[in-house]
């Protein structure tokens, strides 16, 4: 029997830099936190109304390599705390069944796994984990770039009996026949992780559409082979490829147009179809691409 499709949310940064929300870099989505909070909540109510069943935290640029190390040391905690509560009021408003995901940032910056620095995760996780406990259901590990990075992170969590999702960025460029995540390691490897790290729902973010269907793929087969019971997912990006030494802050990209809601839907029915259960959207995918998921995909 298929498991039940669960509709995610979209991207925070391009939709509240949309609605006219403050937005720039370095802040990215960080900035309407503190300027603009109510901008931040009306976006979690949007994606509410296009019918997710989880929604994800604006805790994503709450890091250093965003806000600053002299601000991350001074308000992190408290702006993540906030990230949590805007987006349980929004749930609590709507009087619908809908999820919290805490989303656990790349630590270090988004596609770089070479800046990745063991001794510091502690330091930057647990004001993220501390601040966000307190109002959300599950803990998502996301847009992580190396296997390294996601076992670091879930090492750092409360032992608080949530769930653990765990989603990896892949490769846009100069792929090959083997899915892999942007450090090279293949996505078989990232999914034998996964199972040892006790992962609910392991997913692919961040990426364009045309490289997640063989991650999907990979997955699957990985976790068959292995005998678990790990749910896949996706939610991919809707900028061109990202080259490798592209990080979350260079520039706005610019969006593909091809990526309408109709156009993204060609690709999410595509996921469904190879096994994935949690469908969603990530940069530049708003509440009009989630509302045609939900009706077309929901089971």
């Amino acid at each position: 029997m298929a498991a039940e499709t669960v509709i995610l949310d979209g991207g925070m940064g391009r939709e509240l830099q949309r609605r006219g929300a403050p937005f720039r870099q370095p802040e990215w989505s960080a900035l309407a936190l503190s300027e603009a909070p109510q901008a931040v909540e009306a976006v979690h109510a949007a994606y509410i109304d296009s019918g997710a069943n989880v929604i994800t935290s604006n805790s994503y640029a709450v890091v250093p390599f965003h806000i600053g190390e002299a601000r991350f040391a001074a308000e992190g905690q408290a702006l993540a705390a906030l990230a949590g509560e805007l987006a349980r009021r929004a749930v609590d408003a709507s009087g619908k069944a809908v999820r919290v995901a805490g989303s656990l940032p790349p630590l270090f910056g988004s596609y770089r796994p070479d800046l990745f620095k063991a001794e510091r995760v502690t330091e930057l996780l647990t004001p993220l984990v501390r601040g966000l406990a307190p109002h959300v259901d599950l803990w998502l590990a996301e847009t992580q770039s190396s296997i390294a990075e996601a076992r670091a992170i879930q090492a750092g969590l409360p032992a608080d009996g949530k769930p653990f999702w765990l989603s990896f960025t892949l490769k846009d460029e100069d792929t090959d026949d083997v899915p892999r995540l942007r450090s090279g390691e293949p996505v078989a490897q990232a999914a034998e992780a996964a199972a040892q790290l006790g992962v609910q729902v392991l997913l692919f973010n961040c990426s364009q559409p045309e490289v997640i269907g063989a991650a999907i793929d990979a997955a699957r087969d990985t976790f068959a082979r292995l005998g678990v019971a790990i749910q896949i997912g996706a939610y991919a990006n809707a900028f061109p490829p990202q080259p490798k030494e592209a990080t979350a802050n260079d520039g706005l990209d610019p969006l593909r147009d091809d990526l309408d809601p109709p156009g993204y839907l060609h690709w999410a029915a595509d996921w469904k179809a190879r096994g994935a259960s949690h469908l969603g959207g990530c940069c530049g995918i708003g509440p009009e691409h989630i509302a045609v998921l939900a009706q077309r995909l929901s089971n």
